[in-house]
């Protein structure tokens, strides 16, 4: 039996032209739209409620389409995608907008956010999940079967394209990939069919699928397994000023000793003055080790323990919690914001190498970025049929910086000199990461994956209909 959390569809009529029926597009006196099964939301940029419909957490890079396609079913994403390809128009897919690839004008965008149902069924251990739907939702209709879905830091993130791109999950050491436990997907690929792909059913575009992101088509559900975890031990130790080198430091070599139950990052940055953060950490430079471990809480503390001795903490978070309370760990930011983001994949980061980052990217840095170390290895190095890359990778660092006021191409010659320092010991970036770079396809991949998946976009959208995504 499952458990079907879908919730009912909205369709906003009032807004731009809305269109009836199958594949025909629609006329009226001024334009050609799509059409749908049940008056999806069609927009272009003069229409009432066409900058809501664009709108997402990213609000530095926005898509401009000459075309807005509000989808509530997947009959409305086969139309906006017919009607995209039979004009030659580059489409892309939106759900929550937190990992834009840049900003874009013209074209076609499917909005997804309308596409909101969750059935779980607990026995096989699963959700069916649609392309709009946030990873906050997945853990609600889970929780009360005992189970959690293997989302990220951020529970406003949407799951969809989030697994696509891999997924790293707040466990990710312990389960793998967020990728490596989809059983099947539903796409409507550039020809406007719905496929159904599996390990049986297409398998190649499948695999392209997973960790290949929106590039090959428009996911308009999944099923991906959920895990028999309730609870957790974790939080969050904060450390400040002079004592972040060693913060650092110590972090990195606690790493080597802990086991693949226990996944954890270090974030590091200079807290703005802003009134929503304590008065004592305002303007001061922090260093935040987040933790989450399925064993019991006695054994987490001993876990901890080394990284209590680094000295008083600023702030010290940890406790056993329920998987619910899991978003506490990190806190990331809930308000959209303007933002530029890249990261590097790692063979190993030593004490050395951490330094010279810190030293970029710190007080002394004429661009404020956050600076984040995830552990990597575990589950996470273990071969799986995707597309997931860089599984020998034992750290991911990531880099970010807010653009209120800032420029971006200030942004991107920072990043150009931390990359170039770090590059060595680089194996590639991660797709998840990667917000707005200016060539975001570059060093994703490594050559033989890259072959695979040409080999895949040549098939299955050889127009490169989905070029912006």
């Amino acid at each position: 039996m499952t458990h079907d959390t879908t919730h009912g569809t909205t369709h906003d009529a009032g807004h731009g032209t809305t269109a009836h029926g199958t594949d025909r597009p629609v006329r009226d006196t001024t334009r050609e739209t799509p059409s749908g099964p049940d008056a999806a939301v069609v927009l272009r940029p003069a229409d009432a409620g066409y900058d809501e419909e664009v709108a997402g957490f990213q609000t530095g890079f926005r898509f401009r389409p000459a075309l807005v396609v509000g989808a509530a079913h997947t009959d409305e994403v086969r139309s906006a995608v017919r009607y995209a390809a039979g004009r030659g128009l580059p489409l892309a897919v939106q759900a929550t907008g937190h990992g834009l690839p840049g900003a874009s004008e013209g074209g076609v965008l499917v909005t997804t956010r309308r596409m909101d149902g969750v059935r779980v069924d607990p026995a096989a251990r699963t959700a069916r999940i649609e392309a709009g739907v946030r990873w906050s939702r997945v853990a609600e209709a889970a929780a009360p079967h005992g189970l959690a879905p293997l989302n990220g830091s951020a529970p406003d993130v949407g799951a969809v394209g989030y697994t696509l791109g891999g997924g790293l999950g707040l466990l990710a050491r312990q389960f793998g990939y967020t990728a490596d436990h989809v059983r099947a997907l539903e796409v409507v690929t550039a020809d406007g069919e719905l496929r159904t792909t599996s390990a049986r059913s297409e398998p190649e575009l499948h695999w392209a699928l997973l960790g290949g992101g929106h590039r090959l088509g428009v996911v308009t559900a999944m099923e991906v397994g959920l895990v028999p975890v309730t609870r957790l031990y974790g939080g969050s130790l904060m450390f400040a000023d002079d004592r972040v080198d060693e913060a650092v430091r110590t972090y990195l070599e606690w790493t080597r000793t802990v086991p693949e139950e226990l996944t954890s990052s270090i974030g590091v940055m200079v807290c703005p003055d802003l009134p929503f953060l304590p008065a004592q950490l305002r303007g001061r430079y922090t260093a935040s080790i987040r933790v989450a471990y399925s064993g019991s809480a006695e054994e987490g503390e001993r876990l901890v323990a080394p990284l209590r001795a680094i000295g008083p903490a600023v702030a010290d978070s940890m406790r056993e919690m329920a998987y619910g309370e899991s978003p506490t760990i990190h806190n990331d930011p809930e308000r959209p914001h303007a933002y530029y983001g890249d990261s590097l994949m790692m063979r190993d980061l030593d004490a050395g190498s951490a330094r010279t980052l810190l030293a970029l990217t710190g007080p002394r840095s004429p661009v404020w970025t956050v600076t984040q170390i995830n552990h990597l290895g575990g589950a996470l190095a273990r071969r799986h049929p995707n597309a997931v890359p860089h599984r020998d990778a034992r750290f991911l660092v990531r880099v970010l910086s807010g653009l209120d006021g800032t420029a971006v191409e200030a942004v991107r010659a920072r990043y150009e000199e931390v990359f170039a320092a770090l590059g060595p010991s680089a194996v590639g970036r991660s797709l998840n990461f990667t917000f707005a770079a200016g060539d975001r396809t570059r060093g994703l991949y490594d050559p033989e994956t890259e072959k695979r998946l040409a080999v895949v976009k040549e098939r299955y959208d050889p127009a490169n209909l989905f070029r912006r995504s």
